[in-house]
């Protein structure tokens, strides 16, 4: 606001100067009255004007002509360093809302991805998750940019300017106000289509972020089975399908600029035009020199209009980016706290499942599963894949929600407590093993902030890791690289086991936790965990029978049902499912 009243300010004083300098006016001598208070003093433009001239005129009268015109020009330059100034101030401060939004906006999409349950990512591509994160809160953050310039900068600008340019000429404003709209008008039709265009695009990045995302996770089956130029030709086909868009989308977007000029030139031709018929005509109505100044403060509205055009084309297209985030953002979340959930502290009784079923949309993955976990318990789950043991495992972390009937903790239902007292309860040791591109210290503490060194080594010591740890570069401190890649498969694992360890849970989950490793590790870590399961509440998947024959009850899951329930010694007898899962195994 004080940069659009420095720069009217500024553009007003060329219009005495040229008057009186060209004695195309009166010298005011005598003082005019004085101005009214408040906005009196507003509306009573012609007294406004009299007593500008009259300051003029006093300059000139005092120092001449040609002195009082170089302090006038010096009186031009400061308000014009003042504008620029508090222009660029205005920037300065907007920055940290700009930035502010867009950062907000990835705080936001972050807590959102960590609190969305498992379910939402199987139909979604990694990598246009992060195309939307990136590409997208980007081009928002433009948007935003162009936004906030539209609703409060230029706006204020336009209408202060269209103000003074009625004050000067009604008539000519209101030849301006006809043109301008149809200008706008035109330039509105092209920007309908940047939006459509623009989701194409961020579509089309998104897919080949998933493509670069999965050959570097894949990048050692691609060269071991010389699937190289086929992985470069389906990426170099889709990039070409990006180029496309993107090189439709900057051309509409380079449109506006360039056209919305042409149009402020057409539309400044035409002020030309009926201004100088207005001067030429000596109707009286218009003078030269106020015309010449008409016509400055008119070329400086061309910038903001230009500026609302530009802020209109990059709303269009960041649009199709703001729906995307909102795709993220508005996610239904399955897995939901009740209000004034109950706290747990620890585990005192038992799990039981009752009568449970769970779906995935249309297929039934469990069905009536009647599970009964007495504390301090080792259940294993054993069946052929796809049976439903690691869905029935993943129930009990909350990670999904039960489609029918219940589990409970303790006697109470498992919704009925907070989402991360539930978790706090339990350790997790899964097949696929998640480690994070940190030090060995950091992967092994994840689940207990603050853990002491000595706590860390001593975990370590159970799942047989120390000694392996302390042969690394930089001992406990060691980055193991995206994924632990820098680990072999078997450390990775003994590393899980000891991040499970030292959380020291009373209830432990163990997805084919030694699955990976070799004959003498597994013998390892399968001692190290009899240790751990003593006196704790243990649910053990596992394919490998040889490391659940000591459970205390093996339960045979086939195609979502329990099917076969008991010891070891009771299953063999049996002759039933579980032995000939033994025998394929050739463990009789």
């Amino acid at each position: 606001m004080l940069a659009v009243l420095f720069s009217l300010v500024s553009f007003a004083l060329f219009i005495p100067i040229l008057e009186i300098l060209f004695e195309k006016t009166r010298h005011y001598t005598i003082p005019p009255p004085a101005l009214p208070d408040g906005m009196a003093m507003l509306s009573d433009t012609s007294l406004l004007k009299e007593h500008f001239y009259y300051f003029v005129s006093d300059i000139i009268s005092r120092y001449g002509q040609m002195q009082a015109l170089f302090y006038i020009c010096l009186l031009i330059v400061f308000l014009f360093f003042m504008k620029n100034l508090f222009r660029y101030l205005a920037m300065f401060f907007l920055a940290p809302v700009r930035n502010g939004v867009v950062k907000d906006l990835r705080n936001d999409m972050y807590m959102r991805i960590l609190i969305l349950p498992l379910s939402y990512y199987s139909d979604q591509r990694k990598g246009d998750i992060i195309s939307r994160m990136t590409s997208d809160v980007q081009e928002v953050e433009w948007s935003v940019m162009s936004s906030l310039e539209m609703v409060f900068r230029e706006p204020i600008t336009i209408l202060s300017y269209i103000i003074t340019l009625f004050i000067i000429s009604p008539m000519l404003t209101v030849f301006v106000l006809v043109l301008l709209p149809v200008s706008g008008l035109i330039i509105g039709q092209i920007g309908k289509s940047l939006k459509r265009t623009s989701e194409k695009g961020q579509k089309r990045l998104g897919y080949i972020l998933s493509i670069i995302e999965e050959s570097i996770s894949g990048l050692r089956i691609i060269k071991a089975f010389n699937a190289i130029g086929r992985s470069y030709s389906n990426f170099d086909e889709v990039n070409k399908d990006y180029s496309r868009l993107m090189i439709r989308l900057y051309r509409k977007r380079d449109l506006a600029s360039p056209l919305s000029e042409f149009l402020g030139v057409m539309v400044v031709v035409a002020v030309l035009w009926f201004g100088g018929r207005l001067v030429l005509t000596d109707t009286g109505s218009l003078n030269a020199a106020v015309f010449m100044v008409y016509l400055g403060i008119f070329s400086q509205l061309i910038p903001p209009v230009k500026a609302v055009t530009q802020a209109y084309y990059n709303i269009q297209k960041g649009a199709a980016s703001v729906d995307r985030i909102q795709m993220v953002l508005d996610a239904e979340e399955v897995i939901i706290e009740k209000e004034n959930a109950l706290s747990i502290e620890g585990f005192e009784e038992s799990i039981e499942y009752s009568n449970l079923s769970f779906r995935y949309e249309t297929e039934e993955v469990l069905k009536n599963i009647q599970l009964r976990i007495e504390k301090g318990k080792t259940i294993a789950l054993v069946g052929a894949s796809g049976g439903g043991k690691s869905t029935l495992a993943d129930l009990l972390p909350r990670f999904y929600d039960c489609t029918g009937g219940s589990l409970f903790i303790d006697g109470k239902d498992i919704r009925d407590y907070k989402i991360d007292h539930i978790r706090a309860l339990m350790g997790i040791v899964s097949q696929e093993t998640i480690l994070f591109n940190d030090t060995v210290f950091n992967n092994i503490a994840l689940g207990k902030p603050g853990a002491s060194d000595e706590e860390v080594i001593q975990a370590a010591r159970v799942a047989n890791a120390h000694e392996f740890i302390s042969a690394l570069s930089s001992g406990y401190q060691t980055i193991i690289g995206d994924r632990g890649i820098k680990l072999s498969g078997g450390q990775r694992q003994r590393l899980s086991i000891a991040r499970a360890v030292l959380k020291n849970p009373p209830i432990l989950i163990l997805d084919e936790a030694t699955s990976a490793l070799d004959t003498e590790s597994e013998r390892l870590v399968q001692d190290a965990l009899e240790k751990l399961l003593r006196n704790r509440t243990s649910l053990i998947i596992a394919h490998r029978l040889s490391t659940i024959q000591y459970a205390d009850e093996i339960i045979v899951l086939q195609k979502g049902e329990i099917v076969e329930r008991g010891t070891h010694a009771r299953l063999m007898e049996h002759n039933g499912v579980y032995r000939r899962l033994c025998e394929m195994q050739t463990l009789v």
